[in-house]
């Protein structure tokens, strides 16, 4: 299974604080690879909030005594103190991004972002829900000087920005979309591939030009773009959290050539490989 988290150094005491506006207590992502299936039961849920975010395949969750397939693109809420039973089965491709926090601000956030009456909504696919939960898990790991402020920061920006989707309608799947996130999707799959946009454009039956232009208007940058900017962020990640090679690096994303991959990173990351691990580090 891989498992890219973060936690704060607190008590079960401690988990639950409503004289703080917000605090993240722990997040992570996981991903199952070779454990068949992940299971989680708590009978008594936990002090703090949870939010889940399924971005890839599917997982079942026990909502209100029945269990509910959970699509990607939905999130689901535990409030404290609420049971909490959900699993993932690896023949669905799970992909779970996790929060746990806790506040005088959750609650209102919580309400506002589309959660007062359904611990379940439909959000869509999107990668900025991806780089906000990343961005609170960098700042939980590395606890830089004002990494606790930052991570609530990045918290409240993601739940804005489910109020925004919430205020607007909501989020509508037309065909079109569902396409433009199951490229997504593909493209997160298969970073260590050579993805060439002509060939999967011709597999979608598209022309390139539609293709380019459905996929920037669903978010907001072009294809190549979007490649080049999951694969330096997947490559910071493994620069933070283990001690594989540079060269290494570059070719569990997709980039063979050491020389080549160093300067994409340089161009996109303003720092060399090296330089940005011990940075971070």
């Amino acid at each position: 299974m891989y498992t890219n988290t973060g936690y704060m150094n607190l008590t079960e005491d401690e988990l639950e604080n409503n004289i703080i506006p917000l605090r993240v207590n722990s997040c992570g992502v996981y991903r199952l690879v070779s454990l068949p299936v992940m299971s989680t039961f708590r009978p008594l849920g936990r002090s703090d909030y949870q939010l889940l975010y399924i971005s890839a395949g599917k997982a079942f969750f026990t909502i209100d005594g029945t269990v509910t397939e959970i699509s990607e693109g939905s999130m689901v809420l535990f409030p404290p103190h609420t049971p909490q039973q959900y699993s993932y089965y690896i023949n669905n491709k799970p992909e779970v991004y996790w929060v746990h926090f806790t506040g005088s601000e959750a609650q209102p956030l919580t309400k506002e972002a589309g959660f007062l009456n359904n611990r379940l909504l439909y959000t869509g696919i999107s990668s900025r829900y991806q780089e906000l939960f990343l961005s609170i898990i960098r700042e939980v790991q590395l606890t830089r000087p004002s990494f606790e402020e930052l991570s609530a920061l990045y918290l409240k920006q993601l739940f804005l920005l489910l109020r925004r989707i919430r205020e607007e309608g909501g989020v509508k799947k037309t065909e079109l979309q569902k396409q433009m996130e199951k490229t997504v999707r593909y493209f997160h799959e298969n970073l260590a591939n050579n993805i060439e946009i002509e060939t999967y454009a011709r597999q979608l039956h598209m022309s390139t030009c539609w293709f380019i232009r459905s996929f920037r208007e669903y978010a907001g940058m072009p294809p190549g773009r979007y490649l080049t900017e999951i694969r330096i962020k997947k490559a910071k990640e493994l620069l933070e959290s283990t001690d594989y090679s540079v060269g290494e690096i570059g070719g569990i994303i997709g980039y063979e050539n050491p020389l080549y991959f160093s300067r994409i990173f340089k161009k996109t990351a303003g720092v060399s490989p090296a330089e940005y691990r011990k940075a971070a580090r």
